[in-house]
């Protein structure tokens, strides 16, 4: 997959955001968003060398969708919050966490590592109808109650609301894939709701056998 766009296609696109050079890139089978944490163990060369060079610069590295043909277009910048265990061969656990959207315009394969010249996407400037923050929360809720866990909303910030309550849970990736792209939270949260209630009978239905099953001492 190629992203060498020329600078007239960038202008063309209808927000323009930050240009970032050479941002350093992990190709994962996930999909990263923002605000989201992201527990990482890092033990292959180049990634111990690319994370040695985030910590000493604080600086961010981007997480992008490892694809069969490459990586995602969209990916999200992340923050090393902690390093929770150092090995002594190198190896490191630690935390990172979601921040910036980003478009890859350019793949750069110079060093061991991947890099890339990408542009942080903003979002539209419009906040979702109080109804539909509602209805993606009581979905929300709903889901997390049949695992027996609680949703604690205090430290979400309502401009990305959609991001943590697709974030805590593990949905579909090209769902997730999906949403990182769209550029305006009003989309997004209903989007959000519209796919949790699309999943909540079956996860229901799932949880009746199950408690059925514990309660028969057996599964039939």
């Amino acid at each position: 997959m190629s992203y060498n766009r020329t600078a007239r296609s960038v202008l063309r696109d209808p927000f323009i955001g930050d240009f970032v050079a050479l941002l350093p890139l992990f190709p994962l089978d996930v999909v990263l968003l923002p605000g989201t944490p992201l527990p990482l163990h890092i033990f292959e060369p180049r990634y111990k060398e690319m994370i040695g060079e985030c910590l000493a610069n604080n600086a961010p590295f981007g997480v992008v969708r490892a694809l069969d043909e490459g990586v995602a277009e969209v990916g999200c910048t992340a923050e090393i919050v902690s390093v929770t265990k150092e090995y002594p061969d190198g190896r490191l656990d630690l935390i990172a966490e979601g921040r910036k959207r980003f478009e890859v315009l350019e793949l750069n394969r110079e060093r061991s590592f991947l890099q890339a010249d990408v542009l942080l996407v903003p979002d539209e400037a419009s906040a979702p109808a109080q109804g539909d923050r509602a209805r993606a929360t009581q979905v929300h809720l709903e889901i997390l109650s049949l695992a027996g866990a609680v949703q604690d909303l205090s430290g979400a910030d309502q401009s990305t609301l959609s991001f943590y309550l697709a974030g805590s849970l593990p949905l579909d990736l090209d769902f997730k894939q999906k949403l990182l792209a769209m550029r305006s939270e009003s989309e997004r949260i209903q989007a959000v709701a519209a796919y949790l209630e699309s999943i909540l009978p079956n996860l229901s239905r799932a949880a009746r056998a199950r408690e059925k099953a514990g309660g028969n001492g057996h599964a039939r």
